[in-house]
């Protein structure tokens, strides 16, 4: 999530001028839904209310009104072919002269925001741990990356929390409803406590773990010999990634699980993650028959870079 409010807080602190553009309504088909936010100066843009003729010709907009003065106007906009929009659709824009109250007001809508985001926790810092950290950093998710071992913390981006923890999987039971939970550890003994420990909650969005078809098989016998349910390995994915393409490398692995963990987790959150197992077998490896978007795939024998 791009956050505006430090941007304009710097802007102000600068004595700069700034509009806050908000879509205040969204009819039909539109780029961007009500709520989404843009920020224009007059050398710059942050943020988007969806690209093209919309967006160029509501900058224009917005320093038109910088250079007249005016705090605040709507603009009720057809999304056709007048302004070189296909949408269809239409919406209505309030831009609105930043001050300190409209600053106050945006970081209070900021923060709700992000502490409403899903959880998502990595556990284990190695090459697909970091670089799943870092491909999940930019995207409208909480990320946690944790590790057991004694280490210095590692380069992340700043939307990136990082622990080091020696029971990591306390941090399991710790968690809030609907988290989303990703094991890559070093350990093959810690991996099964911790994905046991996922599953056992219920109430997890994803439970995913790096490894092959025959890790998973070695996985299920041993939660099924402790008691563990078949319906709770159907939500299991094992391998992360899906079956897409044959590539080992860890930055592939991180695009494609990447898109995997967001697909459930938003998925999750409109209510439809049910639907989606039933429809596409999501999450059910190789138990299930059915159209293959993820579980184990990828055709290998193994991941070949653990965390």
């Amino acid at each position: 999530m791009t956050r505006l409010a430090p941007i304009v807080g710097e802007a102000l602190a600068c004595g700069k001028t700034t509009i806050l553009v908000t879509v205040a309504r969204a009819d039909g088909s539109t780029p961007r839904e009500r709520g989404a936010t843009m920020l224009v100066t007059r050398e710059a843009s942050h943020g988007t209310i969806g690209g093209g003729q919309l967006e160029f010709h509501t900058i224009d907009v917005a320093r038109e009104m910088m250079a007249d003065g005016t705090k605040e106007r709507r603009l009720e906009l057809p999304l056709g072919p007048h302004l070189g929009q296909c949408c269809g659709g239409r919406v209505e824009l309030l831009l609105r002269l930043v001050d300190q109250a409209l600053l106050d007001e945006l970081s209070r809508d900021e923060d709700a925001e992000a502490q409403a985001q899903p959880r998502v926790l990595l556990f284990g810092a190695g090459h697909v741990g970091l670089a799943l950290a870092r491909t999940l950093a930019p995207l409208p998710l909480a990320v946690t990356l944790l590790d057991d071992r004694d280490v210095p913390p590692p380069p992340l981006p700043k939307a990136v929390d990082f622990k080091r923890l020696d029971d990591p999987e306390r941090e399991v039971g710790e968690a809030r409803a609907g988290s989303a939970f990703i094991v890559l550890t070093h350990s093959h003994a810690l991996d099964y406590r911790l994905a046991d420990a996922a599953l056992r909650r219920k109430d997890a969005r994803y439970v995913g773990r790096i490894g092959s078809a025959t890790k998973r098989a070695r996985f299920e016998r041993w939660f099924l010999a402790r008691g563990g349910s078949e319906e709770a390995l159907a939500q299991f994915i094992c391998p992360i990634g899906g079956g897409y393409v044959r590539d080992k490398r860890p930055a592939v692995i991180a695009a494609l699980a990447a898109a995997e963990i967001l697909a459930h987790v938003l998925a999750d959150e409109a209510g439809l993650r049910h639907g989606m197992n039933a429809a596409t077998g999501r999450g059910a490896g190789k138990r299930h028959g059915g159209p293959r978007v993820s579980g184990a795939g990828f055709g290998r024998s193994d991941h070949a870079a653990r965390a």
